[in-house]
């Protein structure tokens, strides 16, 4: 089949690119692209199952994705596209909702399509990601299996951590639910209306029943609209040359042109004008096509409104505030009235006073302090005073969740459990755990699980296998750590096989082995049969060791003995042969005879392995019985050395060594053996008739010693080569080989990195993480086992040298210099960076020249000093602590030539019309211009070269710049830039205008007063402030309160009638002038006032002699004595009355009340009242009032009795 995608642009000549899986995609036999006018296509022939993708068109900064969804061919169905959504106008009701990025396949007729399964949680489908434009709305759908549930599930969905979505529904969110009965599903809906750019970022929707509890996480990515260019994509697939489909684009227009006229019509102008300075007034009646702006304007002036003032609050809360976890926080007020009372509110509910919530009042401050603060108070709070609210809102921000003790690198064989550990700096943290850069989750298997104990997180993974090797990390947000599993397939290992023995008769014997793995059991095998344990024979396993110990050996124990690990295909085998000592008749007076060559083997040597025990078995005959004496001689001197005739201990004191004597043989026993023990070994019988010696070798072989501290080489990025020497000595066996083992500095545990011994002295670690401090150290191994561990290697860090740097290229090229420049490496690793490397190489040569003394941390370099005409390669080199990168070199050799290059002015877009700028402000022009070599630059202006300590000029090579920090009016004028090489010249014109607020009009006149008219004249001011007089505001004020009123804005002419004035009142007019700038800062006013006469006759009013109304204060009502309970708020009322208004003043005690917060004073229509607040026994006593006023004084007095309420006991 072939696929057709066919995009549509505004305009044309756009550029429009086309990907594939986020690649671009060039034209060939597959892809064919064409374009026509503000048409492009795409088409894909030979459409095949690999080209189901996702797909975009770019054009400008807009990009639209679509999906392409190939289908197998079906009988008697046709392949039905997935089409791609538009992209989206402006958001209308009834246009489909924008469906999130789950690209579904249309069904055919009469089926229904299969919904994916989830065997291990509730949901049948979990929410998917979704991308949406601003502005669009998005919908998504969570399906859970009702089957299995008695009741509906409880279903929530929350936005980011804990933002319950819930409480949230309104005009931009709903919720959905519904129950299909036929298919046993419930399905919930969380639609998003008319999306924003704040609703972008994580969701969580949480199903859970009476058992069960199931969550699904999912992503909303929000787009911004399309500005520079509106794309609309439709495609069609065919086969052969017939159409499969077509998208109905002509209705698609026809809703975007609605759109954009609803869009238009919902501009409020009212708020536009409102909110704008006067100066905007035209330039906005302009913008939105107002043809009545007078009669606008004075509709607005009416339903102008000054904001009230708060009479509660001198310092309100502010809007927000934002405090770290864990924190406190203090919101703080200022009342007007110091003793007002306030309420602290939270999420509408009055706040208790508590450990975390403390109330301070100090002054007129009214303090609320919250410590230890945590997501429960991220909510909105408010401080109500009386009627007055101040609101705001509290963010609790959380801290980033630090990573406290990191991951470790484990190795296990197949099968076995592993846990990787690792612990937080806070409990409960959420973690995400991955596996070579892939998130891991629950599986079917169950074969990872996830835990959390505290602050402590642990993936477990059940018998593990070789797939499961890896680099495990777990990630915070706060950090994260990689730790390394390497899984080997079971191998045993034999450090000690079993040996031979020959025994005599009620001795003992004793088979042993080790092997590599302290957990594997094995079973002992005598001829092929096993072995049971009993009182004589005993079978032992002790880490790596297993025993077959036989006491008091019969001649029946001889036979063929077996160990056999369990799992493993390996018999270690050895032979149990039975001394049977014969004894025969001696005669009497027989001379001592040692008998060695009756053991079968050669007495030459005798080995013993280190710690075991040495025993020695002599027949000897001889009659009468011999006296038998044991000696060690010396190797070197040759000089026998007694050791010992009886049991004791050697000469550290330490081991036991014993001599044992019997009928027909003697032993030797050294419990322990050790390496001083080796040597020739002599025993000597006498008796009377005569004497006998044997001399034996004893050699003790042990495990060798442990090597030096192996030395870390050729360190690349994740490996490194290993070196070692042989330990100075073997243990009397060779070694057979090395095991080596790696941990990380800070890490306890070490890591075993081979199976095989290693023959080699060298070995190069590989799968090492870039970054991390490691360890190594060595064992060697011979046939007795394996020694101790060498001392750590020196830390060593894994780090490889960075890439090559990019984009380098040549900047620019003179007579004896060249400018390079480039961008850093694409991958600077572990190491960091140091700097780079520049070299040269003359054309022809091998030999390259360092350009600069030392390295460069700059991305770019002037090479100076070179000779003229000089052919020249350069090349740069990243350098860190690893060593050089590959060399970025420039392909063609570079001539030091200047090149000559025509001047160029490339003069901005803004500056080829007048350049307006107010007097006071800074002028910055910045000019870029081209020229080779760099041209002279001259400045003009009015004809005139340019002063430049008037101005500050500074020059470039690629650009000259003109700076005046403080404009004034004579920098107006036309400037003028000249750029000239030898005899080419370039020149623009710049011009600029310096403006000033106007001077106020003159020669203004009242001209005539009629009725309730007066009428104006004025000239134009005398200066204009060097910009066009855009018109006139004209102001009135009555003569009796001087508050003036407009009466015209933006009035043009230079005359005027106003109407509209108050009968008898007197009215003084003022005129200020308005430019660009602004109003005049003084206005013209009218010397004389205007006096609107009354019609009909003048009334004269009579004369009367004025009434003196003043008195004395008087009390029209007394104080009365009164008796109250203490801690109850009482009051003191009386009356008077005088004139002018007297004064008011109150004692208690012939002591003045005034400045006491305790009492407060009221005063309403000669009624006086005194309050005291919850008075006490002290507050008793005679309390004065006292009233003043010019015309004399009053006082009146009264008693306040206060008692203590004592509550009477109940009986009973």
């Amino acid at each position: 089949s072939t696929a057709v995608f066919e995009a549509e642009t505004e305009k044309a000549g756009i550029k429009v690119k086309w990907q594939r899986a986020g690649t671009e995609i060039t034209e060939s036999e597959k892809y064919v692209i064409k374009a026509e006018g503000n048409k492009h296509s795409l088409t894909i022939n030979n459409v095949g199952k690999e080209d189901d993708v996702i797909y975009a068109v770019i054009a400008g900064s807009s990009k639209v994705k679509f999906e392409l969804k190939v289908k197998e061919p079906e009988k008697s169905e046709t392949v039905t596209p997935a089409e791609a959504a538009p992209a989206p106008a402006a958001p209308e009701p009834p246009a489909p909702p924008v469906e999130s990025s789950q690209n579904t396949e249309v069904a055919p007729a009469g089926t229904h399509p299969e919904e994916p399964l989830d065997p291990i949680g509730l949901f049948v489908t979990r929410p998917q990601d979704g991308e949406v434009t601003v502005g669009g709305n998005i919908t998504f759908t969570a399906k859970v299996a009702g089957e299995s549930l008695l009741k509906k599930p409880s279903v929530k969905w929350f936005k980011g951590k804990w933002m319950d979505l819930g409480s949230k529904v309104g005009q931009h969110l709903q919720l959905h639910d519904n129950y299909d009965r036929n298919n046993k599903v419930y399905t919930f809906e969380l639609e998003i209306i008319e999306a924003n750019m704040t609703f972008a970022g994580g969701y969580r929707c949480e199903v859970s029943t009476k058992d069960k509890f199931d969550s699904s996480n999912f992503n909303l990515t929000v787009n911004g609209k399309m500005n520079s260019c509106q794309l609309v994509i439709f495609f069609f697939l065919a086969e052969g040359h017939e159409e499969g489909g077509e998208f109905n684009f002509s209705a698609l227009l026809k809703k975007r042109g609605e759109a954009k006229s609803e869009s238009q019509s919902d501009v409020d102008v009212w708020e536009i004008l409102r909110k704008a300075p006067p100066s905007e007034y035209e330039k906005i009646a302009f913008q939105y096509g107002i043809t009545d702006l007078r009669g606008m304007l004075k509709r607005l002036k009416r339903i102008k409104k000054e904001e009230k003032k708060s009479t509660a609050f001198l310092k309100k809360l502010d809007p927000a505030y934002q405090v770290d976890k864990g924190q406190k926080i203090k919101l703080m007020v200022e009342v007007a009235n110091p003793d007002a009372d306030v309420k602290w509110l939270k999420n509408g509910q009055e706040i208790q006073v508590s450990g975390r919530y403390i109330f301070e009042a100090v002054g007129n401050k009214r303090i609320l302090t919250i410590n230890h603060c945590s997501l429960a108070d991220d909510a909105a709070y408010e401080c109500v005073v009386g009627e007055e609210k101040s609101f705001t809102e509290l963010f609790v921000k959380e801290p980033p969740i630090l990573i406290t003790h990191p991951l470790e690198d484990q190795m296990v064989m197949v099968g076995e459990r592993v846990e990787f550990e690792c612990e937080v700096s806070e409990e409960g943290a959420t973690v995400k755990w991955e596996k070579d850069g892939i998130e891991l989750t629950r599986e079917e298997t169950f074969k990872y699980r996830f835990k959390k104990d505290g602050k402590k997180q642990y993936l477990i993974i059940n018998e593990t296998s070789k797939e499961d090797s890896g680099h495990y990390t777990v990630k915070t947000n706060g950090g994260v750590s990689v730790a390394e599993l390497i899984v080997q397939e079971k191998k045993l290992e034999v450090y000690q096989s079993i040996a031979d023995l020959t025994v005599k008769a009620r001795d003992q014997a004793v088979f042993k082995c080790e092997v590599s793995d302290e957990n594997v059991k094995g079973i002992w095998l005598k001829n092929g049969k096993e072995v049971v344990p009993d009182e004589r024979i005993k079978i032992s396993h002790i880490g790596r060791i297993h025993k077959l110990t036989i006491e008091d050996v019969t001649p029946d124990d001889e036979a063929d003995y077996s160990f056999i690990p369990q799992g493993f295909a390996y018999n270690l085998s050895a032979k149990l042969q039975f001394l049977e000592v014969k004894i025969d008749f001696v005669p009497r007076e027989e001379p001592p005879k040692i008998h060695l060559d009756c053991l079968g083997q050669s007495p030459d040597t005798i080995v013993v392995v280190a710690g075991n025990k040495l025993r020695l078995d002599v027949p000897i005959s001889g009659d009468p019985t011999p006296t038998v004496i044991w000696q060690k001689v010396n190797k070197v001197m040759h000089n026998p050395d007694k050791i010992l005739q009886d049991t004791g201990k050697d000469d550290n004191g330490s081991r036991e060594v014993r001599v044992e004597m019997h009928e027909d043989h003697c032993v030797f026993i050294i419990e322990g053996a050790e390496k001083e023990d080796e040597g020739v070994y002599r025993v000597i019988v006498k008796n009377p008739v005569g004497e006998d010696k044997a001399d034996i070798t004893v050699k003790v072989i042990d495990v060798p010693d442990p090597p030096e501290a192996p030395k870390i080489s050729n360190i690349g990025e994740d490996y490194c080569t290993v070196q070692w020497q042989p330990p100075k000595y073997d243990g009397g066996q060779p070694v057979l080989g090395y095991i080596l083992e790696r941990k990380k500095k800070k890490s306890y545990r070490w890591m075993r990195l081979n199976f095989d011994l290693l023959k080699e002295l060298t070995y190069e670690a590989k799968r090492m993480i870039e970054g991390v401090v490691y360890e190594m150290r060595v064992y060697a191994v011979n046939s007795i086992g394996m020694s101790r561990p060498s001392p750590a290697s020196q830390p060593f860090m894994p780090i490889a040298p960075p890439s090559e740097p990019t984009h380098f290229t040549v900047e620019d090229v003179s007579d004896s210099t060249v400018a390079l420049k480039w961008r850093p490496p694409e991958r600077i690793g572990a190491g960091g960076l140091d700097g780079y490397i520049v070299e040269y190489c003359k054309d022809g040569s091998t030999e390259w020249i360092p350009a600069l003394p030392g390295l460069t941390e700059r991305t770019s370099a002037l090479i100076k000093d070179l000779v003229t005409g000089d052919k020249l390669h350069f090349r740069i080199k990243a350098i860190n602590v690893a060593g050089e990168s590959g060399a970025a070199i420039i392909k063609e050799p570079v001539t030091v030539q200047e090149i000559l290059q025509r001047p160029k002015i490339w003069l901005p877009r803004h500056l080829r019309q007048t350049l307006v700028k107010k007097v006071g402000e800074t002028i910055n022009i910045v000019i870029p211009f081209q020229g080779k070599p760099r041209p002279k630059i001259i400045w003009m202006k009015d004809g005139q070269t340019l002063d430049s300590k008037d101005v500050g000029i500074r020059n470039s090579n690629t650009d000259t710049i003109l700076f005046i920090r403080k404009a004034e009016l004579h920098h107006s004028g036309a400037y003028e830039v000249i750029l000239q090489i030898e005899t080419m010249t370039d020149k623009v014109a710049i011009t600029i205008q310096i403006i000033d607020k106007p001077g106020p009009p003159q020669n203004i006149k009242l001209v005539d007063v009629w009725g309730f008219n007066a009428a104006l004249e004025w000239t134009p001011p005398q200066d204009d402030g060097n910009a066009q007089i855009l018109g006139y505001t004209v102001q009135k004020a009555d003569k009796k309160t001087m508050e003036w009123y407009t009466v015209f804005d933006h009035y043009r002419r230079t005359n005027c009638i106003v109407s509209d004035l108050i009968m008898g009142n007197e009215y003084f007019f003022r005129i200020f002038s308005e430019n660009l700038c602004g109003l005049s800062e003084t206005a013209a006013t009218t010397k004389n006032p205007a006096y609107i006469q009354k019609t009909g006759t003048t009334y004269k009013p009579p004369t009367y002699k004025e009434h003196d109304f003043s008195e004395p204060p008087k009390f029209t009502h007394p104080l009365v004595d009164r008796s109250v309970i203490a801690g109850y708020n009482t009051t003191l009322s009386c009356a008077v009355r005088g004139i002018p208004k007297p004064k008011i003043f109150w004692y208690k005690n012939k002591m003045d009340l005034s400045g006491d917060a305790k009492y407060r004073m009221f005063s309403k229509q000669g009624v006086l009242t005194l309050e005291i607040r919850k008075p006490t026994p002290f507050d008793g006593g005679c309390y004065t009032c006292k009233a003043v006023n010019e015309c004399g004084e009053a006082e009146i007095e009264c008693r306040l009795d206060v008692r203590v309420y004592l509550p009477t006991p109940q009986r009973g």
